[in-house]
């Protein structure tokens, strides 16, 4: 049976020359360390941080509104807040993000934008409390 399994000398050849190309080193550029902010294959990127927690930030662009919606995801997903909770901080943010968009076409609007990051920005306070007090097992 293992008779019907074997490569023609030709084929047996071509596999040899390719293991030798593959091991060879001589032609191979020296390898390099990938700078950290370098996009890595995939699409990945790594991202300097050394793990520590970053500073709650104020909401006052889209950007950190968007991070805020991330930071719950993140929580719910590691279970230290419920999806109610994770649900309210999602309209918020849906509410808030939808206001930004209003307030460019119509700075009018602005003191209701102000009002609904306050809003917003009470209930991430309160959500961290909730995240720090279960992370403490209380």
């Amino acid at each position: 049976m293992l008779s019907t399994l074997r490569a023609s000398p030709q084929q047996e050849a071509t596999v040899s020359s390719r293991q030798h190309d593959d091991n060879s080193t001589s032609e191979r550029p020296p390898a390099r360390r990938t700078p950290s902010a370098e996009r890595l294959p995939g699409g990945l990127r790594v991202i300097e941080g050394g793990g520590q927690r970053r500073q709650d930030e104020p909401l006052v662009s889209r950007d950190a509104v968007a991070r805020a919606l991330m930071e719950a995801g993140v929580d719910l997903l590691l279970r230290r807040i419920t999806p109610a909770r994770a649900a309210e901080i999602e309209r918020k943010v849906d509410r808030v993000l939808d206001l930004f968009d209003r307030v460019d076409a119509a700075p009018v609007l602005m003191p209701v934008l102000r009002k609904h990051i306050e809003e917003l920005e009470t209930l991430m306070r309160e959500t961290r409390q909730v995240r720090s007090s279960a992370r403490r097992g209380g």
